[in-house]
């Protein structure tokens, strides 16, 4: 009788000692992990150089001349950096800094503000020259941002202007340029043929566009333009060129609808590492900082994040995601044996010097739950050795009883769009800034899709994804790759986007409310024959589908080139094709025969003229289609 009354104290204080016990060793974890020190830019890695205004100009122009000079012709290596420069002023007129940004290579101020850093010189990118002449059509992946040029220094030709000659996967954001003009292309050195590009939030004098066959300005001012191509696209742009597609092909939108800057580092007052992640703006005109550091967005310490490097196994990586960290990915090439999994909203997953990162195992790089806000900027994601079917998922994919998981034309198209009811929030979208896909190029590789969308409400702001058409495992048969980018849901936005040589469609929009501002898209270049490429009774695959039961969609400044190169005849019916409804306008969309063999018939469902070598080079204009 008495057992259990005297057992039951023992018992109690047995698991008080127990709970006790635990309490000490949980506080003992936390301050060890208070103590630890709060994060600094050397965490970073040694391919993240940092640069302090107090060092000589010519220590810190030595050490970027040895960077440019191994990166400049690297197309396809795998070395990867970002220079960083702390608030302050370098170089001067007596000695101006001059810097060639290179491939893989990221430069970026670290103020709160672009005006926090200033280069007297220049920051360019030059023409490559080879046996075809002096161009900048392969000047790929590279990035400036968050800072100011006061152009100065260099003689002759280079000394005219600050030097921007890119094309795609090249973005400038939050630059000021003062003291002299931007050019797009380098005049320096002929035929100088340029095919870009990207600027957003960014302040500029007089522009010469040059060469530029298209080029998407968002969020800014300029102080002058100096031409037009084929496509260029100003939203939300102070002083932008009036809107007068085709002729200057100039499509301008006084504002940009929704748009949502990349994040970036900075040091605060107190030099601590922090990043901002920018929250959404609506209707925006002109950049985020003109009026001051007022921006809305997160401000995030360096401590919230977990810092990788291509060494750090997605385990890890997967953890501290799950556990409620976000992610800076260090320059480098990450092999991938599963994919990275985004499971919390509002996740910010940072690159840096374009991190790239290759699926090994067939399946996809990185995936975006059913979640919110989650924004993620600066990657290259490279096609792996097994075919992926997919190389970025955002939101769980719908599968029919085959398992067909539908990233190609929809079977179940009559019973309407492919756009779906989700729990997803329309003011906190996920955002995807700065990422570029590959198939082969790099690497050899293959992948059925490369991005596949299957949350609503998702911002796509300068996406390329590119099959390649040179480079390491590049041919019809072994670089396979069906589609660019795969919407199913409703709600998408894509500001900056270029799909280019994929097998099928290289956009297929099963979505309703999709929008799409500013668009470029080569068709592939390596077409064997006719019959390798039918889309069912039609010649060739469209560019641009808008699948046919969906009810809602707009597109401004959209240009579809073609260049078969193999000498056969090949022949796409229409570039693009959208269901013929009320709720449908396509604005200012237009083809050009680049050179090769066959044509593209018509731009857009049976209307618009024949792009073929009667007309090699001439835009082919539909102002509107609905």
């Amino acid at each position: 009788m008495n057992a259990p009354q005297s057992t039951a104290p023992t018992i109690a204080r047995f698991i008080g000692m127990l709970l006790l016990g635990a309490a000490t060793l949980t506080t003992s974890a936390l301050a060890q992990r208070s103590s630890r020190p709060a994060p600094t830019l050397s965490d970073l890695g040694p391919n993240v150089l940092v640069f302090d205004p107090s060092m000589p100009t010519s220590q810190i122009q030595s050490t970027i001349d040895a960077i440019s000079a191994q990166q400049v012709g690297n197309e396809f290596g795998t070395q990867r950096y970002t220079l960083l420069f702390k608030p302050g002023t370098y170089g001067s007129a007596a000695q101006p800094l001059d810097i060639q940004v290179g491939f893989y290579t990221e430069v970026a101020g670290l103020g709160a503000l672009p005006t926090d850093v200033t280069i007297i010189g220049h920051v360019d990118v030059f023409n490559q020259c080879g046996s075809s002449g002096c161009i900048a059509l392969d000047n790929f992946w590279r990035s400036l941002s968050n800072l100011t040029i006061n152009v100065a220094g260099l003689s002759g030709c280079h000394g005219s202007a600050d030097f921007w000659a890119v094309s795609q996967a090249a973005p400038m954001r939050r630059v000021n340029i003062t003291g002299g003009n931007l050019s797009l292309m380098d005049y320096c050195t002929g035929p100088a043929y340029a095919s870009g590009g990207f600027f957003a939030d960014s302040s500029y004098g007089y522009v010469i566009d040059g060469s530029q066959q298209q080029f998407y300005v968002r969020n800014g001012s300029v102080g002058g333009w100096s031409n037009a191509i084929w496509n260029q696209v100003f939203t939300g742009v102070i002083g932008a060129p009036a809107q007068s597609y085709p002729n200057p092909a100039y499509t301008t939108l006084p504002a940009t609808p929704i748009s949502r800057e990349k994040a970036y580092l900075f040091l605060d007052a107190n030099g601590n590492v922090n990043v901002f992640a920018p929250g959404v703006r609506t209707a925006s005109v002109g950049t985020t900082w003109a009026a001051g550091a007022s921006a809305p967005g997160r401000t995030l310490p360096l401590s919230a994040f977990f810092i990788a490097d291509p060494s750090t196994s997605v385990g890890r990586i997967n953890h501290a995601l799950d556990r409620g960290q976000n992610l800076i990915l260090t320059p480098g090439v990450y092999q991938l044996e599963r994919p990275i999994n985004i499971t919390r909203d509002d996740t910010v997953v940072l690159g840096l010097g374009d991190a790239t990162l290759v699926p090994q195992s067939g399946r996809e790089a990185i995936t975006i739950g059913n979640v919110d806000g989650v924004q993620v900027d600066g990657i290259i994601i490279d096609a792996g050795p097994q075919n992926s079917d997919v190389l970025f998922q955002i939101g769980k994919r719908d599968h029919d009883e085959t398992g067909d998981d539908h990233s190609g034309r929809d079977p179940h198209a009559e019973d309407g769009a492919r756009g779906h009811q989700d729990d997803s929030n329309a003011s906190d979208p996920i955002t995807l800034n700065d990422v570029f896909f590959r198939v082969g190029g790099a690497t050899a590789g293959s992948a059925t899709t490369s991005l596949q969308i299957d949350r609503n409400n998702v911002l796509l702001d300068d996406i390329w994804a590119w099959r390649a058409d040179h480079g390491n495992g590049v041919g019809w048969t072994l670089n396979t790759a069906a589609h660019g980018v795969v919407v199913n849901s409703d709600n998408v936005t894509a500001l900056g986007l270029a799909v280019e040589h994929y097998q099928q469609e290289q956009v297929l929009w099963n979505g309703n409310g999709g929008e799409t501002i500013f668009y470029q898209s080569e068709l592939p270049y390596d077409v064997p024959a006719q019959s390798a490429w039918m889309d069912g009774a039609a010649n060739g695959y469209p560019s641009y589908v808008v699948s046919d039961n969906v009810t809602t969609h707009q597109a401004f400044g959209l240009g579809i080139y073609s260049y078969f190169n193999q000498g056969v005849a090949i022949i796409e019916d229409n570039a693009m094709t959208v269901p013929t409804t009320s709720g449908i306008a396509i604005h200012d969309v237009g083809t050009v025969f680049l050179n090769g063999s066959g044509q593209i018939t018509h731009v857009i469902d049976g209307v618009g003229t024949t792009a073929s070598k009667a007309n090699d080079g001439v835009l082919n204009p539909v102002v509107l289609y609905q």
